[in-house]
């Protein structure tokens, strides 16, 4: 005799699997793609980027994956503990991030 479980389950769908969680750099550079401006700073990306890039050391990171990737150029700066890039735009509808 089957259980209650086993047949309540049996008329149940399989589960979906689901999509893995974007990388930090990738969720930047979707960011990225609605940021108007021409450059972008660390300090911008910490205050107005995606949630999980609110700390400066994972912003600086994602950020040289995507220099690494050709999506950013790093800018000179009168400071040296500043950070920040030129956005490179390129027509491409979803970009991604190669790691």
């Amino acid at each position: 005799m089957a259980s209650l479980f086993e047949r309540l389950d049996k008329g149940r769908p399989p589960p979906t699997k689901k999509a893995p969680e974007p990388s930090p750099a990738q969720k930047l550079l979707d960011w990225l793609q609605h940021w108007t401006k021409p450059t972008v700073s660390a300090r911008e990306i910490c205050i107005y980027g995606p949630n999980s890039l609110r700390d400066r050391k994972s912003t600086i990171d994602s950020a040289e994956i995507l220099v690494k990737n050709g999506w950013l150029v790093p800018i000179k700066t009168r400071r040296h503990d500043m950070h920040k890039w030129q956005v490179v735009r390129r027509p491409i509808v979803h970009p991604n991030v190669t790691t």
